[in-house]
């Protein structure tokens, strides 16, 4: 029988977009990516950079400015009537984890509010980290890609375990041919125990999509079977598998088409995580038109004024359910949007349904 070609699907291949290192910077810029280490971002997909932030100046801010968002949001719960306690004696590693045993969901509420903290904007625009992102994209032309986001890992939670996939899975198809780097960035000592990362070295060279489906357990998340990931990309998930454990203050630099999951945080404290793309300013977004990417360096330029206030003014997680039935639903805790239509439904679930709602509906 012929196998079934979902939208997602492609057959194209671009492996020198995802291999080849571009032509480098002709100065030595703080921060910069080693010759090993740029070797080993194009030859195996990612690299572990440790030591790279500085601590007080550029991560203790953000955790600051989580605390002031999980407040946010206890606040809008306890006032909803959707939990009795605001939690206050809990802190920074355990306070979300209380609010979702209430109120389970309180995690996608969370991730739903779409606000981009101040630390966080510093964090992206990071000049050392920029200056990396230069070198994997051979240009100083350089937006933020519109997908971003702020993860609390809370423990023995499905919800926050996110299984195989591809970024490029969740895009729309011209990021099959564009480098869409990743800098995922922990906001504690990431380890096997609290959901650190895990790659699957090389899977990323033949530059190809592999067949997602739809929806992993009660989630939004696409997901990779391993036996597609050995047959369409030529890996072995019993050799190429990686764990990326990662100490506070370095982070993970991967592509958008190299397969990669999160383990399942058997810690009592929650992992917390940021994740931050860039691409070149002359290509495409990647995701669907919804939301515009954010110009942060350009040729010859490196300190621009950068259009926080246009960037803000859409929120990425509610434009892309154009769900007009729940958009007034402050306590609505499905997602979905316009991957799940890429991709094969092979598990109905919640998230799957409100989508096919939207669609019944005729809404884009």
């Amino acid at each position: 029988m012929e196998k079934k070609v979902w939208p997602g699907d492609s057959d194209e291949e671009h492996p020198e977009v995802f291999t080849k290192i571009p032509p480098q910077p002709k100065t030595k810029k703080p921060g910069q990516l080693t010759k090993e280490q740029l070797e080993q971002f194009f030859n195996e997909g990612y690299v572990i950079i440790n030591d790279f932030f500085d601590i007080e100046k550029d991560l203790e801010p953000l955790r600051r400015n989580i605390d002031d968002l999980v407040d946010h949001v206890a606040n809008k719960l306890y006032n909803g009537g959707k939990i009795k306690s605001l939690y206050k004696e809990f802190g920074f590693h355990e306070r979300m984890a209380k609010l979702e045993e209430e109120f389970p969901g309180a995690n996608v509420i969370f991730f739903k509010l779409g606000e981009l903290p101040q630390a966080a904007r510093g964090l992206w625009t990071n000049p050392r980290l920029l200056n990396i992102v230069e070198q994997l994209l051979g240009t100083q032309n350089i937006v933020g890609n519109p997908v971003w986001n702020l993860r609390p890992k809370t423990p023995n939670n499905e919800i926050t375990d996110v299984p195989w996939h591809q970024d490029s899975g969740y895009m729309d198809s011209n990021s099959y041919k564009i480098l869409i780097p990743t800098a995922w960035i922990p906001l504690l000592d990431a380890t096997y125990e609290n959901g650190c990362l895990q790659m699957v070295k090389g899977g990323h060279r033949l530059g190809k999509i592999a067949s997602h489906q739809c929806c992993y357990g009660d989630t939004w998340y696409i997901t990779l079977e391993k036996e597609e990931i050995e047959r369409t990309l030529g890996a072995d998930m019993e050799r190429d598998v990686m764990t990326c454990p990662v100490k506070y203050g370095g982070f993970v630099l991967f592509n958008n088409m190299i397969p990669h999951r999160s383990l399942c945080n058997t810690s009592s404290e929650i992992r917390w995580s940021m994740d931050l793309r860039w691409q070149r300013a002359d290509v495409p977004d990647g995701f669907y038109g919804l939301k515009a990417p954010i110009e942060m360096r350009r040729e010859g330029q490196e300190d621009i004024d950068i259009n926080w206030t246009a960037f803000d003014s859409v929120n990425r997680n509610i434009v892309s359910m154009h769900d007009n039935e729940n958009i007034d639903d402050e306590f609505d805790t499905t997602m979905h949007g316009p991957w799940m239509d890429r991709w094969e439904i092979n598990n109905k679930n919640r998230h799957t349904e409100a989508r096919a709602k939207v669609l019944n509906a005729g809404q884009p």
